[in-house]
């Protein structure tokens, strides 16, 4: 179990993040610890992105610079590949083509003009996001990041729960749809929110009820986008995971910003 989990985390981080971290095992038990562990890269994701953010707004560089470098840490850490599946899926879901024609579109190296749009006012809106958050103050901007981080990756576990399917053959979709099992997901779920929850609660007041609120509206943005999804594509597939991720850390961070 421990040799498992071990791997499981590998997997989470090594397929999750940019960071050097080799993928020694690729089956369906290690890829289903490794999404079970995906909440702890989004974490450490987190982490590294509130850092130069709060630095930034503690060295007296305003709320808006700093927002720019916390949005900008987590695009880094994945080598723009959420970045890459937002759009791609965006150009697949603004198709009119059949599923077949949309992926083949999804899997091409260009950019069309619904994944530009898409990308274009996401990015947006999570920089205003940060920007009022850190606005607030550094403790604010940099709680608000860490939990869009964990957010936005457990939105990917709950997507590779079990009745999921692939929408390919191959592909990391197709290695991990499916593979997580529904009381494993709701554990998750259960205790990141509760993660949550308590990173809220170092703000004060209702920090607590917010921070665990913009976590859920987060999944509930993410499972309209998967369900989407699946009926448009007949699946989920890497592109999807990366749409999801963006989703799901925009929708927290928006919420945590009203």
């Amino acid at each position: 179990m421990t040799s498992l989990n071990s791997h499981g985390i590998r997997f989470a981080f090594g397929t999750l993040t940019a960071l050097p971290v080799r993928v020694t095992r690729w089956d369906r038990e290690t890829a289903r610890a490794g999404m079970l562990c995906a909440p702890l890269a989004g974490l450490l994701v987190g982490l590294l992105a509130a850092v130069p953010g709060s630095l930034f707004l503690l060295a007296g560089s305003g709320p808006l610079l700093a927002a720019v470098a916390s949005a900008a840490v987590p695009a880094a850490l994945t080598r723009g590949l959420h970045l890459d599946g937002l759009a791609d899926t965006a150009d697949g879901l603004g198709t009119a083509k059949p599923a077949a024609e949309a992926l083949r579109i999804m899997k091409r190296s260009d950019i069309g003009p619904f994944g530009v749009i898409t990308l274009l006012f996401v990015l947006l809106a999570q920089v205003a996001a940060l920007f009022q958050l850190y606005g607030q103050g550094w403790a604010h901007g940099a709680a608000g990041t860490v939990v869009a981080g964990v957010a936005a990756r457990l939105a990917l576990t709950l997507a590779s729960r079990r009745g999921v399917p692939p929408a390919r053959l191959e592909g990391l979709g197709a290695a991990v749809a499916g593979t997580v099992p529904l009381g494993g997901a709701a554990a998750v779920t259960v205790l990141t929110v509760a993660a949550c929850a308590g990173a809220g609660a170092l703000l004060g007041g209702y920090g607590a009820a917010h921070h665990a609120l913009a976590a859920v509206l987060a999944l509930g943005a993410a499972h309209l986008l998967l369900r989407h999804c699946v009926r448009r594509f007949g699946g989920v597939t890497g592109d999807v995971f990366g749409a999801l991720a963006e989703t799901a850390a925009t929708a927290a961070l928006v919420a945590l910003a009203l």
